[in-house]
C-alpha cells in the first residue's frame, strides 16, 4: 500500500552500528549508507539483479566511447526548496572529485588517474566526459556515495554537510542521538510514491542477541544481521519471518604487506593454509556463507573461481619455517565488533587456527566508527599488521571489487588497507576498466584474480548471506543484495 492512508506508524530498525556521519560523500560503510540512502537519492539505482534503473535521472546514453549524456527528471525540490537540476548534479560530482574534500569513493569518477568531467547542457542535461573510455561509470553513478545533496548544503562547507541533511528522498532526517538512534520523517513532499510508514528510527544496538531480545517483544521491527544459527528459532515464532538475502560482501583479513611478517608471500599463504574457512562457514553460520575462492562473491560480474587454500597445517608450518618466522612470533589482530555477522568469533578462531602452526595472535578491537580510519591509516603511522573488514560490491560489477582494493594508488588512506603493489596487477586493472568489450574484461579480470590469489594479500575468507528478522505484521520491508534496508516500502498492520 503506497498510498498516506495509515497515521502515526513508526517503524524501528535495529542496526548493530551508528552511521559516522550525515555526509553520503565521505560515509564508507554499509549501515550508513543503509540509513542515509532514505534521505539522499542517487541519478539511477541497481536491481537485484545487476539492472541499471533510472531514479533522478531519466536516462544515460553513451554518445561516444568517453562521452555519456545524462537527462534528468524535472520539476523535483530538494527539502529545502532548492531546484534538482543539472547544476545540482555538477555541484555533487564536482564535490567528489574535487581532491582537497578527500572523498574516499572518488575513484567512481576517475579513470587512468584522470578526473572526470562534468558539464551543463541545458537545466534537465548533464555530459560526462572521460579522458579514456570507463566501461563502470554508469553502474557507479548508481552508488549511493554519488547521491545528491542539496547545493545549499554544499555551500555551507564539509563540517555542516556532516551533520546537517537536505536531499530529493522519501524521508527527511528529524534527529541523530549519537551511538543511540536515527530518526526519520516522512517527506511529505516527494516526488515519489509516498511511503506508508510515517517515522523510521534506526535504533544501535551493538549485540546481536540484544537486537533479537528488542524484536521478539516488539520493541523493535526489524532486526538486521541476525546470527544464522538463531534461524531456525526464530522460524518457530508466528509473529517473526526471516528474510534470507544472497550477500555481495566479502569479508576478509588485510595483511600489511608492506612490514614484517607479512611482507613475504610465503607467511601470507601460510596463514591462508593454516585457517580453515569451510570449519568457520560450517561452525559459526550453519552453512549460511560461502568460503571464498576469489576476493568477491559469485553473483559479481568478473567472478573467476580459484583452487582454494584448504587447510593443511604441515604445509603453513613448511611455509612459515623456510621464511624463517620462529615458533611463537607474535602478531595483533584488529577486528570489528557488532558490525559484520559473528565478526568477533571469527577473529577468535581465526587465533585459534593460527595457534596451531605457531603463530601466537593477540586481538585488538574498537568501536566501528574508530576502527575504519584506524586500520586505515596512511603511511608511516599505520603500524596494523593485519586487519579484519568486509567489502560489498553494489555496482555488481568487478572494477569496484577490485580497483579499490587492490590497485596501489588506493593504498590508504584509500581501501587498500594491504599497501598491496604489483604493477601486473595495476596494468591488468587499468585495462579492464578502460575497455568496454564484456568479454576481453572477463579475461583480463580472471588474470588479475589468479595473480591477487597466489599473492594472498589478504586471509580470503567467506562471502556472507543477509539473514534480517522481521515483525510478521510488517509488510514489504526489502532487503537489497546491497545491504540496503529499504523503508520506503514497508507497511505495519
Amino acid at each position: 500500500s503506497m498510498s498516506v492512508t495509515a497515521q502515526g506508524k513508526t517503524l524501528t530498525i535495529a542496526s548493530g552500528t551508528d552511521i559516522e556521519s550525515t555526509n553520503i560523500h565521505t560515509v564508507t560503510s554499509s549501515p550508513s549508507f543503509s540509513v542515509l540512502e532514505h534521505i539522499y537519492e542517487p541519478l539511477f539505482s541497481m536491481s537485484a539483479e545487476g539492472v541499471l534503473e533510472p531514479l533522478l535521472a531519466e536516462s544515460i546514453t553513451a554518445t561516444s566511447d568517453t562521452t555519456y549524456v545524462i537527462e534528468l527528471k524535472q520539476g523535483i525540490n530538494f527539502t529545502d526548496g532548492t531546484p534538482f537540476n543539472a547544476e545540482a548534479v555538477k555541484a555533487n560530482l564536482d564535490w567528489v572529485l574535487n581532491a582537497d574534500n578527500g572523498a574516499p569513493f572518488r575513484f567512481l569518477l576517475v579513470v587512468a588517474g584522470q578526473p572526470a568531467e562534468v558539464e551543463v547542457v541545458d537545466e534537465y542535461t548533464v555530459q560526462i566526459t572521460t579522458a579514456i573510455p570507463f566501461a563502470p561509470l554508469p553502474a557507479h553513478l548508481s552508488h549511493g556515495a554519488l547521491a545528491m545533496i542539496s547545493p545549499a548544503v554544499i555551500e555551507q562547507g564539509t563540517d555542516f554537510m556532516a551533520s546537517n541533511t537536505a536531499g530529493t528522498g522519501p524521508y527527511v532526517l528529524t534527529e541523530w542521538a549519537r551511538s543511540e538512534q536515527v530518526v526519520l520523517t516522512r517527506n511529505d513532499e516527494y516526488w515519489g510514491d509516498s511511503p506508508a510508514i510515517e517515522t523510521v528510527i534506526f535504533r544501535v544496538i551493538l549485540e546481536a542477541g540484544a537486537r533479537l531480545v528488542e524484536l521478539e517483544a516488539g520493541t523493535v521491527d526489524v532486526a538486521l544481521r541476525v546470527p544464522p544459527a538463531d534461524i531456525d528459532r526464530l522460524e518457530m515464532n508466528p509473529d517473526v519471518n526471516v528474510v534470507i538475502t544472497p550477500g555481495l560482501r566479502t569479508i576478509y583479513i588485510f595483511f600489511n604487506v608492506t612490514e614484517p611478517p607479512f611482507d613475504d608471500v610465503r607467511v601470507r599463504q601460510a596463514v591462508n593454509y593454516a585457517v580453515d574457512n569451510d570449519a568457520i562457514v560450517a561452525s559459526l553460520f550453519d552453512g549460511a556463507a560461502l568460503s571464498s575462492q576469489a576476493p568477491f562473491a559469485p553473483p559479481i560480474f568478473g567472478y573467476s573461481a580459484q583452487t582454494p587454500y584448504s587447510r593443511d597445517v604441515e604445509r603453513a608450518r613448511e611455509l612459515l619455517a623456510d621464511a624463517g618466522i620462529e615458533e611463537g612470533t607474535t602478531v595483533t589482530l584488529y577486528h570489528p565488533t557488532g558490525r559484520y555477522s559473528q565478526d568477533a568469533l571469527v577473529a577468535e578462531v581465526v587465533r585459534a587456527q593460527l595457534a596451531d602452526v605457531g603463530l601466537n595472535v593477540e586481538l585488538q578491537t574498537l568501536e566501528w566508527t574508530q576502527y575504519v580510519p584506524h586500520v586505515r591509516r596512511p603511511k608511516p603511522e599505520n603500524n596494523i599488521q593485519f586487519a579484519m573488514l568486509g567489502w560489498g560490491v553494489p555496482t555488481m560489477d568487478a572494477d569496484y571489487a577490485l580497483y579499490a582494493l587492490f590497485h596501489s594508488t588506493e593504498a590508504p588512506p584509500g581501501f587498500n588497507g594491504a599497501f598491496y603493489n604489483n604493477p601486473e596487477v595495476d596494468r591488468l586493472l587499468d585495462e579492464a576498466r578502460s575497455t568496454l568489450d564484456t568479454e576481453t574484461r572477463q579475461g583480463l579480470y580472471a588474470e588479475a584474480i589468479a595473480t591477487i590469489w597466489e599473492d594472498a594479500p589478504w586471509l580470503f575468507l567467506y562471502s556472507e548471506i543477509q539473514v534480517t528478522a522481521v515483525r510478521s505484521n510488517v509488510t514489504g520491508f526489502i532487503i537489497h543484495p546491497d545491504e540496503s534496508a529499504i523503508a520506503n516500502f514497508a507497511d505495519k498492520d
